[in-house]
């Protein structure tokens, strides 16, 4: 075998160590997956095998779950149910056999198991994990558009009960090594290093070849779909997943059907149950727009896909961050953990170390819960240098511009930095509007200047948006990307433009909202059309999270620098008299359209005043076309985008939608969501929207074209940028 290795001590314990070559990270693989049967088939037929201690041979983890490009491959290659039935079927009976192969069978888990991964160790009788804050143990399935197809519905609920297996399972959480104890997911918690010991132990101690389910008179923790407690968990689960997906997701419906149908019958049964929803969940368009965006295309950007091949790799060891507020200390944050000593400036000393207790305040958290040790702490806080000097930025080779959204202030730090500056640091600013080009004039080596957008909050956020300049060169785009990927953020690179791609397009789902409260729609339920779409916040409060002021600013700049073209969004008016006349910013100061002084937040009750009242109610057809006149707005920008060059990979596209401003993650993003819509059915349905609420819905001549040659924007324009 290549995956596993098999030895047998004198005592007959087989220790099975899982090691893919040529991978850091053990995955299910197609490889593995055939192995599997192998290696149970010689743990039950040889009489030598007295027990089994599965473990991993990568120092970085057990396993983090199956390969989805490559399963997916394997079960939708054609459209023979049974076929892909069968392939969905190989790890759930390799791993039944794996437990009821009458010997005892333990994990020796000794690094993170995800997905697969903790299902694999699920089918032992025993696990044992070691105590580090850097293992996590969870199913995160769902996250992906899935839900676990390797036994994990059945197995996890029976031995923690259906809501807590549940509530785990549709949120896709993680477990710590001693909160997985606590829970019942793992039996014994040992120190780094000895966990294959351990395993051993308990074997030699008379460690029992069966699993609970499989003991006559089981009963399961709680109570399954027919004992007076445990009915509960569905029929509240039905309305909280409801509540919580809007019907988006067809892999938390298809959960619950697993483990509601699964509970009723033994565990073979049950198994194949499991096997027929994840087969049909996988066959949905959410779930292959999911994999393909979440997945594949976000671990090829993660691996600097859009990187120029020529320019030699780099390695960022310091780095200058303009401006300590919430942007620039946050950015000091990660790139502090991410071993780069980080100069943090800001116009005095105090300003500087207020940002550095950003930083302080976050790793305090991080110490308190066990997740990283006070040394690792101290060693981090060391390398975030607060100052107001800006020679201590030589030496540097790159710097983050953070400061206030202000052409004159922004010239005014790009000139005092570049002039610490060795030649070919890159300078990159964070604007989120400016464009990058004329913010550049003020640079003395544009070639070297570069826009690096990062997003509130930047220690959660993961996208970055790296902003070509006309004059931006390729080195600087190469050693951006090196930064960004060092700091294990997820990159897209987009050409220039005011607002660029990310808040360009953001921007037009928040001012539909507003021309809905112009058009006298009621907040409520402009707010609540907004959710079921799948965004994460209604276009009101995301507006109110952004800050009305910052709007109100955006807008000014916005009309100065284009003067007489310059064309107000809806609910412009309505936002200025909020800030300027009833000084409501927004959530920072607790009054916008919502009121926050109260629990939960309520509208303000004086949004009326500014925006009567004309449409309190919809009928459900009135709201399934007021979720797609939300999303097909942002997709009209976004292939608005496209045609006049801002962005041009389909992949960067989508994962940059998602991750930067939660467009909608069932579509696996805006151009996904016109594929599968159809080019020529999204054409239409946006004429009806242009005829009926104005040219902002008119689709550029790109899509029209495409969609009379029945393109799509996969089709046409994927492997494009790796081309060039």
């Amino acid at each position: 075998m290549e995956n596993f290795k098999i030895d047998v001590d004198a005592d007959g314990i087989a220790t099975i160590t899982f090691d893919v070559p040529g991978r850091s990270m053990n995955t299910l693989t197609s490889g593995v997956m055939a192995e599997i049967p192998q290696w149970v088939e010689t743990v039950k037929s040889d009489d030598a095998i007295k027990g089994v201690v599965l473990t991993s041979g990568k120092a970085s983890g057990f396993c983090a779950g199956a390969d989805l490009g490559d399963m997916a491959a394997g079960m939708l290659g054609g459209s023979d149910l049974q076929a892909a039935f069968d392939a969905g079927w190989r790890l759930n009976g390799a791993l039944r056999a794996l437990e009821t192969c009458g010997k005892p069978v333990a994990a020796a888990i000794n690094g993170l198991a995800l997905g697969g991964g903790l299902e694999l160790t699920l089918a032992c009788h025993y696990r044992v994990v070691g105590d580090s804050s850097k293992i996590q143990l969870g199913l995160p399935e769902i996250k992906v558009g899935l839900f676990p197809g390797g036994g994990g519905t059945q197995r996890l609920t029976r031995l923690i009960g259906v809501q807590a297996a549940m509530t785990a399972m549709t949120a896709g959480s993680s477990w710590r090594p001693n909160d997985a104890k606590s829970a019942g997911v793992v039996h014994e918690v040992v120190p780094v290093g000895t966990e294959v010991e351990a395993a051993k132990a308990w074997i030699k101690g008379g460690g029992k070849a069966g699993q609970p389910w499989d003991v006559k008179g089981f009963k399961i923790p709680g109570g399954g779909p027919y004992h007076p407690a445990g009915i509960q968990n569905f029929l509240v689960g039905n309305a909280m997943i409801r509540k919580q997906t809007y019907g988006n997701y067809p892999a938390a419906t298809n959960l619950m059907k697993a483990v509601y149908e699964g509970l009723q019958v033994p565990m073979d049964a049950a198994l194949r149950i499991e096997t027929r929803y994840f087969i049909k969940t996988l066959m949905t368009p959410q779930a292959q727009a999911m994999i393909r965006s979440l997945f594949l295309s976000k671990q090829e950007l993660d691996k600097g896909a859009a990187r120029p091949a020529d320019v030699p790799a780099s390695d960022p060891k310091k780095v200058a961050v303009l401006g300590a507020g919430m942007m620039g200390a946050g950015v000091a944050y990660v790139q502090a953990m991410a071993g780069i000593e980080t100069i943090l400036i800001d116009r005095d000393q105090e300003s500087a170390e207020r940002g550095k207790g950003y930083a302080e305040d976050i790793i305090k958290k991080r110490v308190s819960r066990g997740q990283m040790t006070q040394d690792k702490a101290d060693a981090v806080l060391a390398r975030i240098i607060p100052t107001a000097d800006y020679s201590l930025i030589k030496g540097s080779d790159l710097v983050i511009e953070a400061v206030f959204e202000n052409r004159e202030l922004k010239a005014e730090v790009t000139a005092k930095a570049e002039a610490q500056l060795e030649p070919g640091a890159v300078f990159g600013s964070n604007t989120s509007t400016l464009p990058i080009s004329g913010l550049a004039e003020a640079s003395s080596r544009p070639e070297d200047f570069i826009g690096i957008h990062f997003f509130s909050p930047v220690d959660k956020m993961m996208l970055v948006e790296i902003i070509m300049g006309e004059k931006t060169g390729p080195a600087a785009l190469a050693k951006a990307l090196d930064y960004v990927m060092k700091i294990k953020k997820t990159p897209i690179v987009v050409n220039d433009g005011r607002g660029f791609y990310t808040s360009r397009c953001f921007g037009t789902y928040v001012a539909e909202g507003m021309a809905m409260l112009e058009e006298g729609i009621s907040p409520v339920l402009i707010d609540n059309i907004g959710r079921a779409t799948g965004m994460p916040r209604g276009p009101l409060e995301m507006h109110d999270d952004v800050a009305l002021d910052l709007s109100v600013k955006i807008a000014k700049q916005t009309a100065e620098d284009l003067g007489g073209a310059y064309q107000p969004l809806p609910g412009s008016e309505i936002v200025r008299k909020m800030v300027e006349d009833l000084g409501r910013y927004g959530r920072k100061n607790g009054k916008g359209f919502y009121d926050y002084d109260s629990k939960p937040k309520v509208i303000w009750s004086g949004l009326e005043e500014l925006a009567p009242i004309k449409v309190a109610e919809l009928s459900p057809d009135e709201v399934e076309d007021q979720k797609r006149r939300l999303l097909y707005r942002q997709a009209v920008e976004v292939a608005r985008c496209w045609e006049e060059g801002v962005i041009d990979d389909p992949r960067e596209a989508d994962v940059g939608a998602i991750l930067a401003w939660g467009f909608a993650p069932w579509t696996g993003g805006p151009i996904t969501m016109i594929d599968q819509a159809g080019l020529k059915a999204f054409v239409a349905q946006a004429d009806v929207y242009a005829e009926r609420y104005g040219d902002r819905f008119k689709v550029p001549q790109l899509l029209r074209d495409m969609a009379a040659k029945g393109e799509t924007f996969y089709g046409k324009f994927s492997g494009q940028k790796a081309a060039a």
